[in-house]
């Protein structure tokens, strides 16, 4: 796990120790375990913390929680829902797309790279941040789980007015400590084409999310995206 040495430095600040953790150091082993058997491991190891990298703990306005990355080849990056750009949309970013026309007018992207979303402070953060190629969910209990946990409490504890996009049950149970009195909680079902209709379509999270930052001083998230991906090479 070379990459935690290149970790942008206000997540190394907070989350440094981490990687000196018998969890952390477990979960190295095993990843190079599973390399060392000729197992596809995605995303690529320089982008295990693209979220992080992309976001920088000062500038965290907004987080989403995923849960995995893709388990398709040239699919994941690094960032959750997001696909790397000529990737076929999956679709829960499809039905994300839907809402936000719904909600702000906003036709859906040809894309489902969201690199642009992360650079303005929207943090989209997988629970488990690696996963073996075709084997959905094949890294959890490893141990990414406890380091995710830490990146949203340095959030919870060192941010202010953070609104959290809260998706299903899952996201909600792990950011179920969040302080409400400080940041702003959003709920709402899973975007997945199993549950969008039982309370994801019609929560308008977006405008939400845009209305308290912007009552709090706060730019407003340009949730537009480009109609060609532009993306930071990692």
């Amino acid at each position: 796990m070379a990459a935690e040495v290149n970790l942008e430095d206000s997540w190394k600040a907070a989350l440094g120790d981490e990687f000196k953790k018998p969890y952390m150091r477990e979960l190295k082993d095993f990843l190079r375990a599973e390399k060392a058997a000729g197992k596809h491991i995605f995303p690529k190891g320089s982008e295990y913390f693209r979220a992080l990298d992309l976001t920088p703990l000062d500038q965290v306005n907004v987080v989403i929680l995923g849960q995995d990355p893709y388990h398709g080849a040239g699919q994941a990056h690094g960032l959750c829902f997001s696909v790397q750009p000529g990737v076929r949309i999956p679709p829960s970013l499809v039905n994300i797309y839907k809402e936000l026309q719904s909600d702000l007018g906003i036709a859906p992207a040809r894309h489902g790279f969201l690199e642009h979303w992360a650079k303005q402070g929207v943090l989209l953060l997988n629970s488990v941040l690696t996963v073996e190629e075709a084997r959905a969910a094949s890294h959890q209990g490893r141990g990414w789980e406890h380091f995710t946990d830490q990146v949203i409490r340095r959030v919870n504890d060192d941010c202010e007015n953070v609104v959290f996009l809260l998706w299903g049950s899952y996201a909600q149970k792990k950011a179920a400590f969040v302080d409400t009195n400080r940041h702003l909680v959003l709920k709402a079902a899973h975007p997945s084409p199993l549950s969008a209709h039982n309370g994801f379509f019609g929560c308008r999270h977006f405008s939400k999310a845009n209305a308290y930052l912007e009552a709090n001083g706060l730019l407003p998230i340009d949730w537009k995206l480009p109609d060609q991906p532009v993306s930071t090479a990692a």
